[in-house]
């Protein structure tokens, strides 16, 4: 059997996908996607800790295009703008030629639903994570969390979309309008007394 070719890593990441989709992931094993991928179980044990992690490697770097533009954000830039500024981090990675890899990769996750709590886990992650940072640079409670669970929501629609049948519009198109639809719903709402009207 092959060891260490190069593009193994990759080579695993998507002969996995292939027979989760075929197979189903509960059915598929380790065993089975090394055979496939023409490796040894140890070979597929270097690259990922288990047949989970070849949907969910990578989570540093999921985290890290988000929380990157914001870091590098001018610090008198508001929050809605360090919004933006991440959306646009994360089109930088997500672009046409990993389109269909995430269908299938959502397919697969759609019909387990411990991996789908593990993505909702995920995107959670990323929630706590830019509250962190909003309030790093200043922004008071409950505004950080707020700004930040409504980034990752304005992700999540604009990732489902992106990830529909037959769309073509890239990340950030789907990711501006769904932030522009947000904040223009969002006036200030007159305040009586303790109930806004």
């Amino acid at each position: 059997m092959a060891r260490w070719q190069p593009g193994t890593r990759e080579r695993l990441q998507a002969t996995a996908l292939q027979l989760f989709l075929d197979r189903g992931f509960e059915t598929t094993t380790v065993a089975d996607i090394a055979r496939a991928a023409e490796v040894t179980e140890r070979t597929f044990f270097r690259h990922f800790a288990d047949k989970r992690e070849v949907l969910f490697a990578g989570q540093d770097d999921f985290l890290q295009m988000f929380v990157g533009p914001i870091q590098d954000a001018p610090p008198d830039a508001p929050p809605v703008d360090l919004v933006a500024r991440a959306l646009a981090g994360a089109g930088t990675y997500f672009v046409e030629d990993r389109r269909e890899w995430s269908r299938n990769r959502q397919r697969v996750i759609d019909a387990e639903p411990a991996l789908g709590e593990r993505e909702l886990a995920k995107l959670s992650g990323l929630g706590a994570r830019l509250a962190e940072l909003f309030r790093e640079r200043g922004v008071p409670e409950p505004a950080a969390t707020l700004v930040a669970q409504s980034g990752v929501t304005v992700f999540h629609l604009a990732f489902a979309q992106w990830i529909a049948p037959g769309e073509t519009r890239t990340l950030p198109e789907l990711a501006t309008e769904r932030l522009e639809a947000l904040t223009a719903t969002m006036g200030r709402p007159r305040m009586t007394g303790r109930r806004a009207v």
